[in-house]
């Protein structure tokens, strides 16, 4: 059952949840030991709740036998703010079941979901296992300005947890305060999947997968809207 569930999952959808780690436009992520938050000068904050429905982190992925995107939608999140409309911190979390493929339909974009989300006992663990690990979550440790980087404004820093291993990760991200109405907006920026755990197909641990490997890099951009 497992042979005949893979053969559909990486020989005819040519699935990747991963993407490309030669992609130009997907900066490598700064990925360390979980982090302690920093303490803000600032601390007269607001919390203001993150639109659920227009709020997504979007995936991209390859393999050599081609690429698949789609998005994970968010379960609650939150931005906060100090008194000068900066967006000083916030956290979001991830609703693990949503994992959704957009680039197949019908019985291709189902199975391939239902591998993603460990639906089949044989491959429960083979990626995200959502009946353990139902959530994923992201917490801002840091946010520092940036300068002279016209996709950016700012870097910020967080601690993932991802299938129960927690990892402190930096990317750069577009912050904007529009009357009230505050948003993160990132670039294409990479993790390594296997950082998290996360080992099947990876050349990286298996030597026999010829051009059959999954890239380790999963690519990420992350979208949060309030209001």
């Amino acid at each position: 059952m497992k042979k005949c569930f893979l053969f559909l999952s990486v020989v005819v959808m040519s699935f990747a949840i991963v993407s490309c780690s030669n992609s130009p436009k997907a900066e490598k992520a700064e990925v360390k030991e979980a982090a302690k938050k920093q303490e803000t000068a600032n601390t007269a904050t607001q919390t203001i709740g993150v639109n659920l429905t227009d709020s997504k982190v979007n995936w991209t992925g390859n393999k050599p036998a081609g690429s698949h995107t789609g998005y994970v939608n968010l379960k609650e999140g939150a931005l906060k703010v100090d008194k000068g409309g900066d967006i000083t911190g916030g956290s979001f979390v991830l609703d693990m079941n949503t994992i959704t493929c957009t680039d197949l339909e019908g019985d291709y974009k189902a199975s391939l979901e239902g591998h993603l989300k460990g639906l089949e006992a044989d491959g429960k663990d083979d990626f995200f296992n959502v009946t353990d690990f139902p959530t994923a979550s992201f917490d801002i440790t840091k946010v520092a300005k940036l300068a002279g980087d016209a996709d950016a404004s700012h870097l910020i820093y967080g601690n993932l947890t991802l299938k129960g291993v927690t990892k402190e990760v930096g990317f750069k991200a577009k912050l904007n305060n529009d009357n009230g109405k505050y948003s993160i907006s990132s670039p294409d920026f990479s993790i390594n999947r296997t950082d998290f755990g996360i080992k099947f197909m990876s050349k990286s641990f298996f030597d026999d997968l010829k051009d059959k490997y999954i890239n380790d890099d999963i690519v990420l951009s992350i979208n949060l809207v309030t209001g």
